[in-house]
């Protein structure tokens, strides 16, 4: 059996990043839908809507031990992605969950009610060690669901209440709303942002992450959040050989004169089952320059489209990706980005009193 769903070429899903369901790569079974020729599978197929499930996890906090990344700790308050980020490296951690990482990454949204509450339990413990926490780690705290069920702003609440450092990565323009607490939170060195800028081309964007923030909005956050006293990073993140590596100078000048004051870049990753949707919806977005991209990508990683190895797999090998690294710390240095910004100060941690009243819950002990 084909390990995955084949749709007709005339189904259009605008305002979803891939329009395949690869097959779960832990599932034994495999169902295939192929066209018939009389373009009754494209009748059939209706445009997908997101679907919300409730979370029943315990514990919110995700520990890790990578050399390549410069945190030990994340939380995400939602796991799939409503922006549909074609490149999208999280795509793959919903086959753990039972779906797929096409369409089911980008529609079936798993949400975690309890995770301010869970988060304080957590941080209350006598045991725990404080370190800044990074929200958005694998998907964005500022999707849009978020202005719904506002659980990315009830985590930075408790963050704030223990004067706990937070580190927030998205690509939407939705950070403004809770630039007042992020504020404050900065006043105290307790806060950053880093806003993930891919293109300013607002086309290509649409294309690409058809349901974030587009371009210029995300620079207007870049200046809201900066006018509000937040440090403010910005991710060239991810450089695509010969799609929007041209770009990498214009997007840190804008961001530099928007008040960024880091940036750092990482080359694309095509994990598992993301290469082969990258692969599809290049060739039909723009199949002319498919062969071109596809073939400076694997020269960048070993003659594959992707290498997962520690200590390559964010800047790649060879040659080219030689050259994107060289230009980036050019350009950095250039516009005055740092690429190493200061630490969060963790000495101000504490746990604050138990709260009393209606809705407060007791201690154990």
């Amino acid at each position: 059996m084909n390990a995955g769903i084949l749709v007709s070429r005339t189904i259009r899903l605008d305002g979803r990043g891939t329009r395949l369901d690869p097959a779960n790569r832990f599932e034994t079974e495999h169902h295939d839908r192929v066209d018939d020729g009389w373009e009754t599978l494209a009748e059939a197929v209706a445009p997908p809507q997101t679907v919300l499930i409730r979370d029943a996890t315990r514990s919110v906090i995700s520990h890790n031990d990578s050399p390549d990344l410069g945190f030990d700790r994340s939380l995400n308050p939602y796991r799939g992605c409503e922006h549909g980020c074609i490149y999208c490296y999280a795509r793959p951690t919903h086959a753990y969950l039972g779906f797929s990482p096409g369409l089911d990454f980008e529609t079936k949204l798993i949400f975690k009610p309890d995770a301010a509450a869970l988060l304080e339990r957590e941080l209350s413990r006598k045991s725990y060690t404080p370190a800044p926490i990074v929200l958005g780690s694998n998907t964005d705290p500022y999707q849009p669901i978020e202005r719904q069920l506002k659980l990315t702003r009830a985590v930075l609440e408790v963050l704030d209440r223990f004067n706990h450092p937070v580190s927030v990565i998205t690509k939407s323009a939705g950070v403004l709303r809770d630039a007042d607490i992020l504020g404050k939170m900065a006043s105290r060195n307790l806060a950053r942002v880093h806003l993930s800028i891919t293109t300013l081309d607002p086309r290509l964007a649409r294309a690409m992450e058809p349901r974030a923030s587009s371009p210029i909005r995300r620079l207007d956050a870049v200046a809201g959040l900066t006018a509000a006293g937040i440090p403010v990073g910005v991710l060239a993140a991810p450089m695509i050989p010969g799609l929007n590596d041209a770009e990498l100078e214009r997007i840190l000048r804008a961001a530099a004169e928007a008040g960024a004051k880091s940036a750092n870049a990482i080359l694309l990753r095509l994990p598992q089952e993301v290469g082969a949707l990258f692969e599809d919806w290049l060739n039909r977005i723009m199949p002319d320059r498919a062969a071109h991209v596809l073939s400076l990508i694997r020269q960048t990683r070993g003659g594959a489209l992707n290498d997962a190895k520690f200590g390559s797999r964010f800047v790649g090998t060879g040659p080219y990706a030689a050259l994107l690294s060289a230009r980036f710390h050019r350009a950095a240095r250039q516009f005055g980005l740092s690429d190493e910004p200061p630490p969060l100060d963790c000495s101000g941690f504490a746990r604050p009193p138990h709260r009393t009243g209606p809705g407060a819950q007791l201690s154990l002990f």
